[in-house]
């Protein structure tokens, strides 16, 4: 199961350029599709508690997914597999870059990948949010406010994830009582 967690995580990191980001499609494909280890709400639960985290995405990603499957190993795994392709192509692009930067062909095949990995994080963005399940208003209004404070109004993302949270715990206190008062 460590060999199968590790070359999952490899192929990941093999196959995808533009970051975390980029890998969650991929991600998502082989963990909930393919193999099953999490279900589409677990794996939104894993990546929004990851991304919070500090460190790459890639790596808190495959670090959570792996220990959910077999613990310590299977983080261990799931990490180094990730990593392995990045640092062996590392290793190889640091010692022919100079070389080949020059040449027209890889500034297109560059000019190509960009749309792509673009494409890929729209795609990730959308998937997640419709397992997000966000039907109640005040979760769409807060997921505009988090975007506009963001994107907009230039405040840091930990602030606006910490915001959200408090707001979260806001109103789980408020359905809690609710839910008690009409009990009673």
């Amino acid at each position: 199961m460590l060999l199968e967690i590790f070359m999952v995580f490899f192929k990941i990191g093999m196959f995808t350029i533009g970051g975390g980001y980029a890998m969650l499609p991929i991600i998502q494909k082989e963990v909930v599709d393919t193999k099953g280890w999490m279900t589409d709400p677990e794996f939104l639960d894993a990546i929004s508690l990851t991304n919070s985290l500090p460190g790459p995405l890639a790596t808190n990603s495959a670090t959570f997914v792996g220990y959910s499957i077999k613990k310590v190993p299977g983080a261990i795994a799931a990490v180094l597999g990730a990593i392995t392709p990045s640092v062996l192509i590392i290793l190889l692009i640091a010692m022919v870059f100079n070389n080949i930067m020059d040449y027209a062909v890889v500034q297109y095949i560059f000019d190509g990948i960009r749309p792509a990995v673009v494409a890929l994080i729209l795609y990730s963005v959308i998937k997640l949010g419709k397992s997000a399940k966000v039907k109640e208003d005040r979760n769409w209004i807060l997921a505009i406010a988090s975007f506009i404070a963001v994107a907009f109004l230039k405040i840091h993302p930990i602030i606006v994830i910490i915001c959200a949270a408090m707001v979260g715990i806001f109103f789980k206190k408020i359905k809690t009582e609710e839910d008690r008062k009409g009990g009673e």
